[in-house]
């Protein structure tokens, strides 16, 4: 027997200390990527959609059974900081001063506290929130159409093509 899921999907926003650019690099966009593909293997989540920009990620998401919404996302921002600042200590220490914060537990913030989350309980405020993920990078001037954006669902969406694998059609 499946175990029920009782969270609703959720958009998700994070955005970047001071709205930094760090994920202008694709390596940074690929350390989220593997993030998201842990926790959909390890079954933490479903993943809708997402699109990574330079300064801040979205995502639709569902937390699945058995785990709560704050430790997933918890995690989920803690160790993508890790792995981006142990990188900027290896290859441009100098950009860790973007990054300072005068904090109890810590010395860097990549993320900014408080990220959004709204549940997404009805399916047009769901395509609603997934239209705005797909068009964001047109909005931005980074592609002309959102399935050309290779960080993001926009083509799984388009083509039915999910060059991650581990994507979840909303239709599903």
């Amino acid at each position: 027997m499946s175990e029920i899921i009782i969270e609703y999907p959720e958009f998700f926003t994070a955005t970047n200390h001071n709205w930094e650019m760090i994920l202008r690099k694709n390596q940074y966009k690929d350390i989220i990527m593997n993030s998201l593909k842990f926790l959909v293997e390890e079954k933490r989540i479903k993943l809708f959609a997402f699109v990574l920009m330079d300064n801040h990620i979205h995502l639709i998401w569902q937390m699945l059974a058995r785990h709560l919404r704050m430790n997933v996302k918890r995690d989920f921002l803690s160790y993508t900081a890790k792995k981006i600042k142990t990188d900027l200590l290896l290859n441009q220490p100098h950009e860790l001063n973007n990054f300072l914060v005068n904090a109890k537990d810590r010395n860097h913030n990549f993320w900014k506290r408080n990220s959004l989350s709204i549940e997404l309980r009805t399916q047009r405020v769901f395509n609603q929130k997934l239209d705005y993920i797909h068009w964001n990078p047109v909005k931005a001037g980074l592609c002309k159409l959102p399935e050309e954006y290779y960080y993001s669902s926009a083509l799984f969406y388009d083509t039915g093509i999910d060059n991650w694998g581990f994507l979840t059609h909303a239709n599903e």
